[in-house]
């Protein structure tokens, strides 16, 4: 009687199983596998240059149209300033500065925006989606025909969307996997015209004097790049029935 009570435990006991991490989810697929298998080994080193932990990692970016380049900053969870640890050339961006406002204008968006999806079979290799239209272009854009699917991906040309070829792609792809699978809910994107100094940021609205949504927009483009600059925190975005924004 003893030993069939110990085979019954035994058959009913549930063996313990590590949990599936969002990580494990994405190396599901082939392209995530290549990524990690070719670039993996220079995010990990990237990374311990600057003291961040992948199990620890938050990520912020900021992308800037006249320059052609993004640039990607981290933190571990616990610390309360971001770093600026990697820059991204654009290698192709459709449309001249200012934002999108319909679809099939050619233009990159501009604003505050989030990485709502991660693509691991694009068309451009591998593709981030960025939440275009957010509440702002939702309510200055052209109703009906705002357009949509807008990515950063591989590959070397746009048509609204940010190129920056697959073998940054997968790079990036890494940076943004391991923030998510550290616990990080939304990764934040903001798309500049360009780095909004005080020069560029005067000839720029001066050169628009009398396009008043771009120079509504770039004034709140402008706050928060001066807050960024100054404490290395993301500021707080809070989007206006009218289409500007409260930024702190």
């Amino acid at each position: 009687m003893r030993l069939l009570l110990i085979l019954l435990s035994v058959f009913f006991l549930k063996p313990e199983t590590t949990p599936v991490t969002f990580r494990d989810n994405q190396m599901n697929f082939t392209r995530v596998r290549e990524a990690y298998s070719q670039k993996e080994k220079a995010v990990l080193k990237t990374l311990a240059e600057y003291s961040l932990l992948r199990d620890c990692l938050q990520i912020y970016l900021r992308a800037f149209k006249t320059e052609k380049k993004i640039e990607l900053w981290g933190k571990n969870k616990q610390d309360s300033v971001y770093l600026l640890i990697k820059e991204f050339p654009i290698c192709e961006a459709s449309g001249t500065i200012g934002p999108k406002r319909h679809s099939h204008d050619l233009q990159v968006p501009e604003g505050f925006y989030h990485i709502s999806e991660l693509n691991p079979y694009s068309k451009y290799y591998l593709s981030m989606r960025i939440n275009y239209p957010n509440a702002s272009d939702s309510i200055r854009g052209k109703q009906g025909h705002l357009g949509n699917l807008i990515y950063i991906h591989g590959n070397c040309e746009s048509s609204g969307c940010i190129a920056i070829t697959d073998e940054r792609i997968k790079e990036l792809f890494i940076y943004c996997i391991e923030a998510y699978n550290a616990g990080q809910k939304e990764i934040n994107i903001t798309i500049y015209p360009s780095q909004l100094s005080e020069s560029n940021y005067s000839r720029l609205t001066s050169e628009n004097s009398r396009n008043k949504d771009k120079i509504s927009l770039w004034s709140d483009l402008k706050k928060s790049y001066d807050l960024f600059n100054l404490k290395k925190i993301p500021p707080t975005v809070k989007f206006l029935p009218d289409g500007s924004h409260e930024v702190n």
